[in-house]
């Protein structure tokens, strides 16, 4: 058995806390990178299909509101499902859509997206014939695909925060579904901070998602919409 003088042996230890160092630092910048690239692949794809007034956003028969939690962890008002709805009501009271497909969680039976939301819709003057509910988006791929797949839509005005609207409309463009996205109020930077990080992440999984060909979690019987 051989053994090294400890000079030796702190000499190796020190070569290889080097190559560790260098192996981090390496993966940490293709990370950012890869984040970076995939934000712009989601931002650039949207590019004059937002808009922020309903005076001028192009009529669409179906609108498709992306579901959030009225309530945060803390117990207050969500104040990204609030303006959400705030501005699907806008949209109708303006004419521009006629239907509206509220897509969301109902993972548990205790905790119904579609349904919280579809109340608070009609209690703003939305007429409930009107609302068709999508109880399995349980993410934006999901709600995304299932709006062709299980509604038959090929046109559609997404409804959500700007950012939000980015990644859906990207899903939409992939999944060959002409979409264009109406921006409800967005949220304050330090409130919604851990929401942009979380976004950043989010868009690198969707490219993930159309790399590997994902398909949402369930899909089930076609629901037609009137024309």
């Amino acid at each position: 058995m051989v053994v090294l003088p400890a000079s030796a042996v702190k000499h190796i230890n020190k070569m290889w806390r080097k190559r560790l160092i260098r192996v981090v630092v390496f993966l940490f910048c293709f990370f950012l990178i890869s984040v970076y690239v995939c934000d712009k692949l989601v931002s650039n794809q949207s590019i004059g299909k937002l808009f922020n007034d309903a005076n001028n956003i192009p009529f669409n028969k179906t609108g498709l509101l992306l579901g959030t939690s009225k309530f945060g962890a803390n117990g207050y008002r969500n104040l990204y499902y609030v303006y959400r709805i705030d501005a699907a009501v806008k949209l109708f009271r303006q004419g521009k859509i006629k239907y509206l497909i509220v897509s969301g969680d109902n993972g548990r039976k205790e905790y119904n997206e579609p349904e919280t939301m579809r109340a608070d819709l009609i209690s703003a003057g939305v007429d409930s014939s009107k609302i068709f509910l999508d109880y399995a988006g349980f993410r934006t791929f999901d709600s995304v695909v299932r709006l062709k797949e299980i509604f038959g839509q090929d046109a559609v005005t997404i409804i959500s925060q700007p950012f939000h609207n980015e990644r859906a409309i990207y899903i939409a463009t992939g999944e060959k579904i002409n979409a264009i996205g109406f921006n409800a109020k967005d949220v304050n930077s330090r409130v919604g901070m851990k929401t942009q990080i979380r976004e950043k992440l989010a868009r690198v999984k969707v490219i993930i998602d159309f790399w590997f060909g994902k398909k949402p979690k369930f899909l089930g019987n076609k629901i037609q919409i009137p024309g």
